[in-house]
């Protein structure tokens, strides 16, 4: 490894919400630095558990904030709940949806039919996030499992960072209908599952890449599934002393207090005091 962090790896995968920007607002240091790695011919991509964007929105929210970005650098547990979808189910099938306009454009666009209650005989329900998401949404879905329809969860990040602290994120509204099924998802398809890494990494070879995450328990976790370096930044949702605290399936290999890091010297986490 050189002088800098950066230097071990030939890809860069950014998580967004608390590492590159809180809900629309980059971060200090975050245009500089991933522009800095596109001046340097570094790779990057991104992958999001956020479900509320898909991959061609969050390209165009990078590229307004002045980070040049296209869809195919983006991964997001909406695109890759549909895919596991229509991989299950036959084509057209009826899929509850219980999310953003995202979750729904990206089923739809895999060939499945979007319904909204438990009455159409949904064979699947998929769970996103969703700021609009109420009772009513979680009390149809509760009814369509109840009858048998698999049950996918995008993600179960219980928190969403923003400038005013974390706010309830998927896991909260999973873990509502957890406690009322007495059950858990059949499935989840975001971090920490490595899926979304390790597609990002084959799509353009990389032998060594580097996820970049302000999460333990979603980004460093899926890191080490994928059997990746991870570097915790410290400008989202966990500290210095959750890292010092987290079980040996989410300790990060680095940790920075943010994205400048990539290009300082590496900081391993178990040398951070």
């Amino acid at each position: 490894m050189g002088d800098r962090l950066i230097d071990g790896y030939d890809l860069v995968i950014f998580d967004l919400d608390g590492v590159v920007y809180l809900i629309d607002q980059p971060i200090p240091g975050a245009v500089e630095a991933i522009t800095r790695l596109h001046e340097e011919g570094i790779p990057v991509a991104y992958a999001t558990n956020n479900a509320s964007r898909r991959a061609a929105e969050v390209a165009a929210l990078l590229t307004g904030m002045g980070i040049p970005a296209t869809a195919d650098e983006v991964l997001t547990s909406a695109g890759a709940s549909a895919a596991v979808l229509a991989d299950r189910l036959p084509s057209g099938a009826p899929v509850l949806v219980v999310g953003a306009d995202a979750l729904r454009a990206e089923i739809e666009a895999a060939g499945l039919t979007v319904v909204a209650k438990a009455e159409d005989r949904p064979v699947a329900v998929a769970q996103g996030y969703g700021p609009a998401v109420g009772w009513a949404d979680l009390a149809e879905a509760g009814v369509a499992i109840r009858a048998g329809a698999f049950w996918l969860a995008t993600n179960t990040d219980r928190t969403l960072p923003s400038p005013r602290g974390p706010l309830p994120g998927n896991g909260a509204l999973v873990a509502a209908l957890r406690t009322a099924l007495d059950r858990d998802p059949d499935v989840v398809v975001g971090k920490p599952s490595p899926a979304l890494f390790t597609t990002a990494a084959d799509r353009i070879g990389a032998k060594r890449a580097l996820v970049v995450g302000d999460r333990l328990d979603t980004d460093i976790e899926g890191a080490v599934r994928a059997g990746m370096d991870g570097l915790l930044v410290l400008t989202g949702v966990h500290t210095i002393g959750d890292l010092h605290e987290a079980p040996a399936g989410q300790k990060a290999t680095f940790v920075a207090k943010d994205l400048s890091g990539l290009f300082a010297p590496a900081i391993p986490a178990d040398d951070h005091k």
